[in-house]
């Protein structure tokens, strides 16, 4: 599956978070990283995430399993955003 994950989180846990999605995935800008991940591998990183981030900090998933529909998945806090995505 094709994965983009985006983050705003507390800068005290920043570097943290950008190591560690280095590890998986591309760095495109910022706070945005992309790459093909296996199922698996998605957990694994998203079981990574929930144990450095706290409930205030914000880290958005993005993945396209097929061309026609792309899921959304939340660890954190809200930040009131509307879904652009259709």
């Amino acid at each position: 599956m094709f994965l983009i994950v985006v983050y705003d989180v507390d800068e005290k846990r920043c570097s943290k978070i950008m190591k560690l999605l280095r590890k998986y995935l591309f760095h495109v800008q910022n706070s945005v990283f992309e790459d093909d991940l296996t199922p698996a591998k998605y957990k694994e990183l998203k079981y990574e995430i929930e144990s450095i981030t706290t409930n205030t900090d914000s880290v958005k998933f993005y993945y396209v399993y097929n061309n026609k529909q792309v899921y959304s998945d939340e660890i954190g806090s809200n930040r009131s955003v509307k879904n652009i995505l259709f």
